[in-house]
């Protein structure tokens, strides 16, 4: 795979405060194609993944958190950073 098409994405998640919330939420990015690592900040709110923009987009991580209850924080810092 061609590493220069790696992503890397944050999301800020509203209502994850416990680790089982942390743990849902990384299961569910772990089910994205495409995603290629991910790791939750609690202290943070926050998910953080890579993903190949070729399999999947900023969006698809977005609906997968959406999909299993929790907000999305458009406000507080959710963002894709290119690579």
């Amino acid at each position: 795979m061609d590493e220069s098409k790696l992503q890397t994405g944050v999301i800020k998640v509203g209502g994850m405060v416990t680790q089982h919330d942390a743990d849902k939420v990384l299961r569910a990015l772990h089910e994205v194609w495409g995603v290629r690592g991910a790791h939750i900040s609690l202290n943070d709110s926050e998910a953080i993944f890579s993903y190949d923009e070729k399999a999947a987009s900023y969006h698809d991580f977005q609906q997968a958190i959406a999909d299993i209850g929790f907000k999305i924080d458009q406000k507080e810092g959710s963002r894709d950073i290119k690579s």
